[in-house]
């Protein structure tokens, strides 16, 4: 199922978009599915950042013990 929108443009800019040969409807459907998913994962983003402040910071030397223990047991 799909629904219609419209967008009020100025006469000039659609006078300009007739004279390109360019289905628009496609072209304003596929920027509005992408922008969609831009939106989606930014907010996704922010999620994590939210979630990542929440947690307790490790120590400083946790990563560097971890790194020379994984080269130790190689």
């Amino acid at each position: 199922m799909s629904v219609v929108i419209s967008v009020r443009i100025p006469k000039k800019l659609k006078e300009e978009m007739d004279k390109l040969d360019v289905v628009w409807s496609e072209e304003i459907r596929k920027f509005l599915e992408m922008r969609v998913n831009e939106l989606k994962k930014k907010k996704k983003l922010e999620e994590v950042k939210r979630i990542l402040q929440g947690l307790p910071e490790s120590p400083k030397s946790v990563a560097t013990t971890l790194v020379r223990e994984d080269r130790d047991s190689r």
